[in-house]
C-alpha cells in the first residue's frame, strides 16, 4: 500500500483536480511532436536531394516510410498498451522516436534514412493511439473529455501546420538534418515528465494476445495504404505494384476481421462497429481526411508554383487555418453540448463545404483576404468535424477498449488521407493533362512531359525558350488553376456527402452521471500503482462527514478492477461511465 498512497501524493494537486490538465499537456506536447514530423520534410525534400542523391524510388521511400509505418502499427501498439500499459508503451515510442530522430538527422546514406524514417513510424504508432487511450482514461467525465478532446485535435492540426513553417526556416538557416535534429531535446525532456507525471492505466486484461492478429492488421493496413498510395503517385491501378498490396491488404484485413469475431479475447471488440454512432463517426473521420487531406497537397503547390511563394511564406499563408482550428478545438466542448454530434458533425461538414467552394474564386493571381477567409473557415469547420467524430468515437467505447478504439480512429485518420491523395490527385491530373495537348509549338514528347506536374511542366518550358516555352508556360497555369478548380468541387461533393451521413450520429451529446469520487480518485491516484495492487488508498475519496478518509486498510479501500478499467467503492452498487 505504500506504493500506492505514494503514488497518490505525488500526483494530488492544489488545484484539486488540475493534475488531469497537467497529463493533458503532456499527451499535447507528444502528439504535437509526432504530427509535426509528418510535414515537416516536405520542405527539406530539396535539400536532402542535393545532398543524399537518392534515386526517384528511394526518395519516394524516405517521405513515404514515416506514414506508411505509423499506420500499419496503430492497431498493433494500441491493443498492446490495452495489455501491457498504455503508459509504457507511451514511454517507449518516446525513447525509439528520440533514436530514430538522431539516426536520421546524422544519414550520410539513402538507405540509413529510409530505415530512420521507418522506426519514426514505429515510434509514432506507439505515441499516438496511447495519447488518446490515456486522455479517455483520465477524464472519466464527459464534459471535460469533449473539452480534453478538443485541445488534442487542436493540437494534431497545429503540428501538422506548423511542420512546414518550421522545417522552412530549419533549411533556410541550417542543414536538412536539422528538421529531425529538434526532436532530441523535446524527447529527452519527454521521458522524465511522461514518467513522472502520466498515470498507467490499462484495459481488458484476460486472456492472451493476439499475436498473429496483431500482426495481420499491421500487414492488411500497410498494403492497403501502400496500394493506395502508389495510386496517388499515378502507378496505373491495374499493374502489380499497385493491385498488389491492395488485394493482399484487403484480404488480409478481412480474415483479420473474421478472426476477431472468432476469438473469445479478441484484440479488438468487433461489436463497437455494430453500434451506429461509433461507425457513422469512423466514417466521417475518413471522409473528413478523404475530401481535404490531398487538396491541401495541391494547394500547397498552388502557392508556391502559381503564386510564387517561398516555404516559409507558404507556412505563414496557412497560418490562419492553424489558428482557425484551435478555436475550434477550444470551443468545441460547449458547441458541442449545445448542438449535439449531429448537428456539429453537420455543421462542420456544411462549413467546410461552403470553404471549399469559396476557394474556387482563387486564380492565377495573388487574393490574400479571400485566401485567408477561405483558410479560416476551412480550418474551423474541419476542427469542428474532426472533434465531434473524434469525441462521439471515444465515448461509444468502453474504457477497456481505449487503446483499440484509439487505434481504429488513427488508422481511419490514416486511410483517409491516403485515399484522399489517390483520390483527388487522379482528379487533378485528370484534369490538368488535358490542357497541355496541342499547344502550338511544343513537340508532343515536352508536351507529354509536362502533363507529370506543374513543376516539371516549368522546367520543360524553360528548356524550350521562346514563344513555345512561353506557351507551354502558360498553358500549364491556366491548366493546375482550372484542375484545381475541378478538384474543389469534388472535395465540397465528398464533405456534403459527409454532411448526409452525420445523421446517424446521436442528437443529443449524453452525459451520464459521474461519481465524484471518481473523478476525485482520477486526480490523486497513479492508476498504474492502483491496478497492480487491485485497490486505491480510500484517503482518496471522502468520508460520510466530507472529510478525506484517513484508514488506510483492506476495509477503507476502492477496487480499481483491471478488467474494467473503473474506479468504485468496494462492495458498492455505483455504476461507472
Amino acid at each position: 500500500m505504500a506504493r500506492t498512497n505514494t503514488a497518490g501524493a505525488r500526483l494530488r494537486t492544489a488545484g484539486g483536480g488540475a493534475n488531469r490538465w497537467v497529463v493533458l499537456v503532456v499527451l499535447c506536447v507528444s502528439l504535437l511532436l509526432v504530427a509535426l514530423d509528418s510535414t515537416v520534410l516536405h520542405v527539406a525534400v530539396p535539400s536532402l536531394t542535393e545532398d543524399l542523391h537518392p534515386s526517384s524510388t528511394a526518395l519516394l521511400w524516405i517521405v513515404d516510410a514515416y506514414p506508411l509505418i505509423c499506420a500499419s502499427l496503430l492497431i498493433l501498439f494500441g491493443t498492446l498498451g490495452d495489455r501491457v500499459g498504455r503508459r509504457r508503451v507511451l514511454l517507449l515510442g518516446y525513447g525509439l522516436f528520440g533514436l530514430a530522430s538522431a539516426i536520421a538527422a546524422l544519414a550520410t546514406a539513402p538507405e540509413v534514412l529510409i530505415g530512420a524514417r521507418a522506426l519514426l513510424g514505429v515510434g509514432g504508432a506507439m505515441i499516438m493511439p496511447a495519447t488518446l487511450s490515456i486522455l479517455r482514461a483520465v477524464f472519466p467525465d464527459r464534459r471535460e473529455r469533449a473539452t480534453a478532446i478538443g485541445i488534442w485535435t487542436a493540437t494534431a492540426a497545429i503540428g501538422a501546420a506548423t511542420g512546414p513553417v518550421l522545417g522552412g526556416f530549419l533549411v533556410e538557416h541550417f542543414w536538412w538534418g536539422s528538421v529531425f535534429l529538434v526532436n532530441i531535446p523535446l524527447m529527452a525532456l519527454m521521458l522524465p515528465l511522461g514518467r513522472l507525471l502520466l498515470p498507467e492505466s490499462r484495459g481488458e486484461t484476460d486472456g492472451p494476445w493476439d499475436v498473429l492478429g496483431a500482426l495481420m492488421a499491421a500487414a492488411g493496413v500497410l498494403g492497403v495504404v501502400l496500394g493506395v498510395k502508389r495510386l496517388g503517385a499515378g502507378d496505373p491501378p491495374l499493374a502489380l505494384a499497385t493491385l498488389g498490396p491492395l488485394l493482399l491488404g484487403a484480404a488480409l484485413l478481412v480474415l483479420f476481421v473474421r478472426r476477431q469475431r472468432r476469438r473469445p479475447y479478441p484484440l479488438i471488440d468487433m461489436k463497437l462497429f455494430a453500434r451506429p454512432a461509433f461507425t457513422t463517426s469512423v466514417g466521417c473521420v475518413v471522409l473528413a481526411m478523404l475530401a481535404l487531406v490531398g487538396l491541401q497537397l495541391i494547394a500547397v503547390q498552388y502557392l508556391q508554383l502559381i503564386l510564387g511563394l517561398s516555404p516559409v511564406e507558404t507556412g505563414l499563408r496557412l497560418l490562419p487555418l492553424t489558428f482557425a482550428a484551435m478555436a475550434a478545438g477550444a470551443t468545441g466542448s460547449y458547441t458541442l453540448r449545445r448542438l449535439g454530434p449531429r448537428r456539429m458533425v453537420c455543421w462542420g461538414f456544411l462549413l467546410t463545404a461552403g470553404a471549399v467552394l469559396l476557394l474556387v474564386l482563387m486564380g492565377q493571381h495573388d487574393r490574400p483576404l479571400l485566401l485567408t477567409v477561405g483558410f479560416i473557415l476551412l480550418g474551423f469547420g474541419l476542427q469542428t468535424t474532426l472533434f465531434s467524430a473524434y469525441e462521439s468515437m471515444l465515448s461509444e467505447a468502453p474504457p477497456e477498449s481505449a487503446g483499440g478504439a484509439a487505434a481504429i480512429g488513427e488508422t481511419s485518420y490514416q486511410l483517409g488521407a491516403g485515399m484522399g491523395t489517390a483520390l483527388l490527385g487522379s482528379v487533378m491530373n485528370a484534369a490538368y493533362a488535358p490542357g497541355l495537348s496541342g499547344v502550338p509549338g511544343v513537340p508532343d514528347g515536352a508536351a507529354k512531359a509536362a502533363t507529370n506536374s506543374l513543376g516539371e511542366a516549368y522546367q520543360v518550358a524553360a528548356r524550350l525558350g521562346g514563344a513555345a516555352g512561353d506557351a507551354l508556360h502558360h498553358a500549364a497555369r491556366h491548366a493546375f488553376v482550372n484542375g484545381l478548380h475541378v478538384t474543389l468541387f469534388v472535395s465540397a461533393g465528398l464533405l456534403l456527402t459527409g454532411a448526409l451521413m452525420a445523421v446517424r450520429l446521436p442528437r443529443v451529446m449524453e452525459c451520464p452521471a459521474v461519481d465524484p469520487r471518481l473523478a476525485d480518485a482520477v486526480d490523486a491516484v497513479d492508476v498504474r500503482a492502483g491496478v497492480d495492487a487491485g485497490v486505491v488508498p480510500a484517503r482518496t475519496l471522502p468520508g460520510p462527514d466530507g472529510e478525506p478518509r484517513t484508514g488506510g486498510g483492506a476495509a477503507d479501500a476502492v477496487r480499481v478492477p483491471a478488467t474494467r478499467g473503473r474506479t468504485e467503492p468496494a462492495g458498492s452498487a455505483t455504476p461507472s461511465h
